[in-house]
């Protein structure tokens, strides 16, 4: 059976056991953490900010649903919208590349603290001047070494594919964990971006039987006609019938996380009116 979880990230404006406690408050099973700024940025999470974040799990009994590390914001003083998620696993810098191989580890090392099953990893634009061809290099370079980390703690790295990403759809993703072939590696399926690709969402899901470590939910408008701009189920035109029917054909039994980052004036309704919205599902 699914059970729902909600992500820091739409309570960007609250601490994360701020955050967590609130979420709590809206009957979610689980809770997604934000691996960035504000909530959880490796360079500066502290001794005191783990103990506090353990605290705030045990006293509201929420299970860790992924650790999300897609972004890196905090890298930046005043980050740029296209710096989104930079730097890189597939940035051509070596250096650069490095520090995002790094910090994906500190990701799967507070998985591992929280008991996660798994962290979530986008793998960035090939950037003017970077060839497809040479950016894939750089994936599985960086992938290799992420792999072997995550192995040893017995957590899952899922990929998260996304449109003007160098893996942007379920077949790109699925023909890398083929070529990687490591058990460890799966994807964490964003029914949005599915959705704003072109995808049927439900086949996309089938598609991927058995690969799954993890799903984002939103609803989008228009598909692949509109924007891609995360917004409360019901509120666009994804069929959530046909994605949790999907994903019990699949015997998918995992968290699906509610992720609402483009709510955060106001939160706590996005979290109460999704869980609202989808609680028959599950």
């Amino acid at each position: 059976m699914v059970d729902l979880a909600f992500s820091t990230n739409a309570y960007t404006r609250h601490s994360l056991p701020t955050a967590i406690r609130r979420i709590a408050d809206h009957g979610y099973a689980g809770v997604e953490l934000l691996g960035d700024d504000p909530h959880a940025y490796f360079p500066e999470f502290t001794e005191t900010d783990r103990e506090n974040l353990l605290e705030a799990l045990e006293e509201t009994d929420l299970a860790v649903s992924n650790v999300n590390a897609n972004t890196a914001m905090g890298y930046y003083d005043d980050a740029p919208p296209s710096a989104f998620f930079e730097p890189s696993i597939i940035r051509a810098d070596a250096d650069a590349r490095e520090w995002r191989v790094e910090y994906t580890k500190r990701a799967i090392d507070l998985a591992d603290t929280v008991d996660a099953p798994a962290v979530c990893l986008a793998t960035g634009r090939p950037l003017p001047g970077t060839m497809p061809e040479v950016a894939r290099e750089h994936l599985l370079e960086s992938l290799s070494s992420i792999l072997d980390y995550a192995d040893a703690r017995g957590v899952a790295v899922g990929i998260e594919y996304e449109p003007e990403l160098l893996i942007e759809n379920t077949d790109e993703v699925l023909d890398l964990l083929e070529e990687v072939d490591r058990e460890r590696l799966g994807i964490n399926l964003d029914v949005g971006h599915a959705a704003v690709y072109g995808e049927d969402v439900a086949e996309s899901i089938r598609h991927s039987a058995g690969s799954i470590t993890g799903i984002h939910l939103e609803d989008i408008v228009g598909g692949r006609r509109g924007k891609h701009y995360h917004r409360i189920p019901g509120k666009g035109d994804l069929d959530f019938r046909a994605i949790f029917d999907a994903l019990d054909d699949v015997g998918y039994d995992g968290f699906a996380t509610l992720e609402l980052y483009t709510y955060p004036d106001e939160p706590d309704r996005a979290a109460r009116d999704a869980y609202e919205a989808l609680e028959a599902y599950v």
